[in-house]
């Protein structure tokens, strides 16, 4: 539900997504798709965030991850930016408007 939601909103601002639901297809995506950030959950299904952002940076290095959760996890080892699920849809999108554009540049 989540994931709708926020690919909907998204795409109302212009971005073009890419939804998964699962760590195995985000990294498949990773690999195969033009990708200029990646948003990601810390509570994923048999993985974390943060493990996710590792093997994302194994694969892209320059792709920057970012963490959207409510959970803050103890370390960010491979994230780039952490915006708690709290934050105001606009203050998300800003933030994810600078990584994007920093990515660009």
């Amino acid at each position: 539900m989540y994931l709708t939601l926020r690919k909907a909103v998204l795409e109302q601002n212009g971005y073009n997504v890419i939804g998964v639901t699962t760590a195995s297809e985000a990294l498949k995506v990773l690999r195969e798709a033009p990708v200029c950030a990646t948003v990601a959950d810390h509570m994923l299904h048999g993985t974390t965030g943060t493990q996710l952002a590792k093997e994302m940076k194994k694969i892209k290095p320059d792709v920057p991850v970012v963490l959207f959760s409510g959970t803050v996890p103890k370390n960010l080892n491979g994230v780039d930016v952490y915006v708690n699920k709290g934050e105001p849809t606009a203050e998300f999108l800003r933030i994810l408007g600078e990584v994007v554009q920093r990515y660009r540049s």
